[in-house]
C-alpha cells in the first residue's frame, strides 16, 4: 500500500481509537520504518494527476518486529502513573477543603469520558468485528473501574483529609 491508502485504511478502522497511533503522524512513521528497515519500497506509481506515491510491504525484518510487539502486546500488562495519585497523596494542607470539590468534577469527568465512549462505540460498531469491539469497549471497562475507584475514594474522603490535618499539624 502507498501512505494514503494506509491512512484511509487506518481512518475506517478507527485506530486513533485503541491505539496510540495517530493518524496525522502516519507519513513520519513510514519514512521511520523505512530507514529501520522494517519496510521496504515495492515501487512508485501516479494515478492521473496526484503525486507519486511510494508503494510499501512488510521486511522480513519487519515481520519479525511485528512479531514481537504482538507477543509483547498480548503478554505484558500496562499500567501508566496517573499524576492524580501523585497529587493526592501530597496535598496542600492549607487546600484541603478544595480536594472533595476536585475529586467530585474529575468524578464527573470520567463519567462524561465514559458516556462519550458508550455513543462513539454505539455509532461505530456496525462497521466493527466483534473481536474489535471487545477490545475498543476494554477502554471503557477501565474507565468504569476507575469510576468505582474514585467513588470509593470519595466516601473516605472526609476520614483520610481529617487524618491528614492531623498528621501535618504534628511536628
Amino acid at each position: 500500500m502507498h501512505g494514503h491508502q494506509l491512512r484511509q485504511l487506518a481512518e475506517k478502522e478507527h485506530v486513533d481509537e485503541w491505539t496510540d497511533i495517530s493518524v496525522g503522524s502516519l507519513y513520519g512513521a513510514l519514512k521511520r520504518l523505512h530507514s529501520e528497515g522494517l519496510i521496504d519500497e515495492v515501487r512508485t506509481e501516479r494515478e492521473g494527476a496526484y503525486p507519486e506515491r511510494q508503494v510499501w510491504t512488510i521486511s522480513e525484518s519487519g515481520r519479525i518486529a511485528l512479531g514481537k510487539l504482538r507477543y509483547d502486546g498480548l503478554t505484558q500488562v500496562v499500567t501508566r502513573a496517573d499524576p492524580f495519585d501523585l497529587a493526592v497523596s501530597r496535598l496542600d494542607l492549607t487546600k484541603l477543603d478544595e480536594v472533595p470539590g476536585l475529586v467530585q468534577n474529575r468524578l464527573s469527568q470520567l463519567r462524561l469520558q465514559v458516556a462519550q465512549d458508550r455513543l462513539k462505540l454505539d455509532s461505530i460498531a456496525r462497521y466493527l468485528t466483534p473481536l474489535e469491539l471487545t477490545v475498543m469497549s476494554h477502554k471503557t471497562a477501565r474507565l468504569e473501574a476507575d469510576i468505582t475507584w474514585h467513588e470509593s475514594l470519595l466516601s473516605r474522603l472526609p476520614e483520610l483529609l481529617a487524618e491528614e490535618r492531623t498528621r501535618k499539624a504534628a511536628p
